[in-house]
């Protein structure tokens, strides 16, 4: 049986599992994706990855602002409907959609809606996957495929692969790991749900937890954590948002792009810079000193400690 597919997703990670369908020889007619977003210094319209690979692939777009069918934007939602119910299409595949999908879209297809989802489910549901497990400490990972429902990450689980987290994966690293993952798990996916052997199981009650959205303030270094846990915590925020710090001498916020935990006496007050060696600077810690390797001064492009050191004032006045 060959399916029909219509794809819902916006960033990179989608656009690797759209064009992982193409590839596969699935017919897509339809793609959903984000409206243009406007970036970069001239701050352009800029139209999503998976847009991108849907106009090389000549595959037509609709990108609505919402999907209800009522209020404001309702034409466009209405205009959408309209294409799915000439499309008919067997399944929607979503993957980073950035919309909520109203229970008509969810009923629409033949076979309902699949969404990729980053993690193992039910650890994770939610905005941030990635980032809180390589947070929180987590050895291991992965894709869930799972049938969407009216919950958040509630649905049946109809596929899981798992992905070892390393001690040194940044989430920018996990993310493009996972977003390959993703992709050959859905064609893997539909090729069961072609053959009927694709089958459903209900997320257990227990071990669910919630990735919560990234916010800005939590890029602040707190130095009075361990400093392990501030390891993490700057892995898992590598590319976006970044972790901050201050530093003496420096105006303006610095960011962390990579450190270590360093089982060592602290000898200065949490926060301070307790030395400053050839290619890295150790801060003081709740229980050690955390070993920057690599930062960026304001305004400035990322550097490895030792570029950095140089021309750090503070630093030459330690070496006098």
């Amino acid at each position: 049986m060959s399916l029909s597919v219509v794809f819902a997703g916006t960033p990179e990670f989608a656009e690797q599992s759209l064009r992982a369908l193409l590839a596969a020889g699935y017919q897509v007619p339809l793609v959903l994706t984000q409206p243009d977003r406007r970036s970069g210094r001239g701050m352009r319209l800029q139209p999503s990855p998976v847009k991108q690979a849907a106009v090389e692939a000549d595959i037509p777009v609709a990108q609505p602002v919402r999907l209800r069918l009522e209020g404001e934007h309702a034409a466009q939602a209405q205009a959408v409907q309209a294409e799915l119910e000439r499309i008919a299409p067997d399944v929607m595949v979503v993957a980073a959609y950035g919309l909520i999908l109203p229970q008509w879209v969810l009923d629409l297809p033949r076979y309902g809606c699949l969404n990729i989802h980053a993690s193992l489910l039910p650890r994770w549901r939610g905005a941030a996957p990635i980032q809180r497990a390589i947070d929180a400490g987590d050895t291991e990972t992965g894709v869930t495929i799972m049938q969407m429902d009216a919950g958040l990450d509630t649905g049946d689980m109809l596929l899981r692969r798992a992905l070892p987290i390393t001690a040194t994966h940044t989430a920018g690293q996990l993310h493009d790991e996972l977003a390959a993952l993703g992709a050959t798990a859905i064609v893997e996916a539909l090729q069961l749900l072609a053959q009927g052997r694709l089958t459903a199981e209900p997320q257990p009650d227990e071990g669910v937890t919630y990735a919560e959205k990234l916010q800005r303030a939590e890029s602040v270094i707190n130095y009075d954590w361990p400093a392990a846990r501030i390891a993490r915590r700057i892995r898992a925020f590598n590319p976006f948002p970044g972790s901050t710090t201050e530093l003496p001498e420096i105006k303006g916020a610095v960011k962390v792009w990579a450190a270590e935990a360093v089982d060592a006496p602290v000898l200065v007050a949490p926060g301070q810079v307790q030395a400053v060696n050839g290619d890295s600077i150790d801060m003081a810690t709740a229980d050690g000193l955390l070993r920057i390797t690599q930062l960026q001064r304001p305004g400035g492009r990322r550097q490895s400690a030792a570029q950095f050191i140089p021309g750090w004032a503070y630093a030459q006045q330690l070496s006098d």
